[in-house]
C-alpha cells in the first residue's frame, strides 16, 4: 500500500452541501433530529464515487492516511472559437476552474461517498490536497496512501516535522 491506490471517477463532480437538521415527532410521541443533504445533484455524484472506488478497495483502510483529489470540470463555450474554430480552445482561455461550487464542498462530497470504501472515517486523513482545474474529461482523480508515519512505523524516533514554509 505504499504506492497508494489511484483511480478516476468520470462525470462532472458535485459539491457536498450543508446539512439541514429538523425535529420529528415518532409514532411513540418522542422527539428527535433528522439531518438530511442540502445539495440538489449530491446523490448520484457519491454513487459514481463509491462504484469507481469498489474497484480497488477490498476493505476500508485503517491507520492515518493522505488522500489527493483532482477535480476536473468541463469548460464553458465560451472558453472555444466560434464557427469554424469552435473546436480549437482560446489561447486566453484559463486552467484554474475559479467559478462555483468551490473546491472544499467538491472534497466533502467526493470524502463522504468513500467512507466505508476506502476507509473507516475521513476523520483519519491527515494530509490531503486538492486541485479544480478545467479539463477535457470532466472527473476527479483520487490518491488514497498510508500516511508515511503509518507506513514507516520500523523507524525509530520521532518522525520530521512537516511544514508547507520550509
Amino acid at each position: 500500500m505504499t504506492a497508494g491506490v489511484r483511480f478516476f471517477v468520470p462525470g462532472v463532480p458535485q459539491p457536498g452541501g450543508s446539512k439541514k437538521g429538523f425535529v420529528v415527532r415518532t409514532k411513540t410521541g418522542k422527539t428527535r433530529v433528522a439531518i438530511v443533504e442540502d445539495a440538489k445533484h449530491n446523490a448520484p455524484w457519491r454513487a459514481k464515487v463509491a462504484l469507481a472506488a469498489a474497484e480497488h478497495f477490498t476493505a476500508p483502510l485503517t491507520g492515518p492516511l493522505e488522500a489527493e483529489f483532482l477535480f476536473t470540470m468541463p469548460r464553458p463555450k465560451h472558453h472555444f472559437g466560434t464557427g469554424r474554430r469552435a473546436e480549437i480552445l482560446k489561447p486566453n482561455a484559463p486552467t484554474g476552474h475559479t467559478g462555483t461550487p468551490d473546491i472544499t464542498k467538491l472534497i466533502r462530497s467526493t470524502e463522504d461517498a468513500l467512507k466505508g470504501i476506502a476507509w473507516v472515517d475521513d476523520c483519519q486523513i491527515v494530509v490531503q490536497s486538492a486541485s479544480k482545474l478545467y479539463g477535457d474529461v470532466p472527473g476527479c482523480w483520487i490518491m488514497v496512501r498510508a500516511y508515511p508515519e503509518a507506513r514507516e512505523a520500523a523507524t525509530p524516533g520521532r518522525p520530521k516535522p512537516f511544514s508547507l514554509f520550509d
